[in-house]
C-alpha cells in the first residue's frame, strides 16, 4: 500500500511521478534532461524504491523548471506514501564513496522541511547540465516531502562523481528511513505520537 501516484501541471512543465516504497530499485525514467535522468535511476536504484518519471518541461529555456518540479513531484509522491509514517526508521544516514568522491547524507522524515547543504561542485556544468540544480532538486524534495536533509562533501575533485555520490547517498539513506522497524511495526517513531 505504500505507493503514491502524483501529477503536477503548470505553464512551465507537466510532471507525472509514480513510486513504490516497497520495491526493489526498478526505474524507468524519462525527463528530458540526460544527466538528470542518470540521477534519478540511482536514486530508486539504491533506495530500492521503484520509480516512474516522466517530465514535459519548457527545455527550450533551459533545464531548471523541469528539474525543480521533478523534485516537487517526488517529495509530494514520498509524503503521500508515507502516510502517517507508522512503522517506519523514520532516520537514516549512508556515508558513500565514489573514486574521488566522499560524500555523507542524513536525513529524517519529520515533516519538518530543511535543507543543510554543504556540497560544492568545482564546475559549473556537468556536461550541459547546470550544477547548481543538483541543490535545487535536494531543496525541492526535501520541502514537499517534509524531510530534514543534510548533505555534505568531505572529499572530490570529479563534479560527476560528487553529484552521483550525493543522489546515491541520499538513496541510501532514505532506504534506511523509509524501512518498516520490525521492533514498531505498529507504531509512529515519535514521541509524539504524530509526525
Amino acid at each position: 500500500m505504500r505507493r503514491a501516484s502524483i501529477h503536477r501541471k503548470t505553464s512551465e512543465t507537466e510532471i507525472s511521478v509514480e513510486i513504490d516504497l516497497d520495491g526493489t530499485g526498478a526505474y524507468d525514467n524519462r525527463t528530458g534532461v540526460g544527466f538528470f535522468d542518470h540521477m534519478l535511476d540511482q536514486l530508486s536504484r539504491h533506495a530500492l524504491i521503484d520509480m516512474t518519471v516522466r517530465a514535459d518541461g519548457d527545455l527550450h529555456i533551459d533545464d531548471h523548471h523541469t528539474v525543480e518540479d521533478t523534485g516537487i513531484a517526488l517529495g509530494q509522491a514520498l509524503a503521500q506514501a508515507l502516510g502517517d509514517k507508522r512503522g517506519i526508521r523514520r532516520y537514516g544516514a549512508c556515508l558513500l564513496p565514489m573514486d574521488d568522491a566522499l560524500v555523507r547524507a542524513a536525513l529524517d522524515l519529520s515533516g519538518r522541511p530543511y535543507l543543510v547543504w554543504n556540497l560544492e561542485l568545482p564546475t559549473a556544468k556537468i556536461g550541459t547540465f547546470d550544477c547548481e540544480l543538483v541543490r535545487e532538486f535536494f531543496q525541492a524534495l526535501a520541502t514537499h516531502g517534509g524531510i530534514t536533509l543534510h548533505v555534505e562533501k568531505l572529499a572530490g575533485i570529479n563534479s560527476h562523481h560528487i553529484a552521483e555520490a550525493a543522489f546515491k547517498a541520499v538513496a541510501r539513506a532514505l532506504r534506511e528511513a523509509v524501512e518498516t522497524d520490525p521492533r514498531k511495526a505498529d507504531a509512529v517513531p515519535s514521541t509524539k505520537g504524530a509526525l
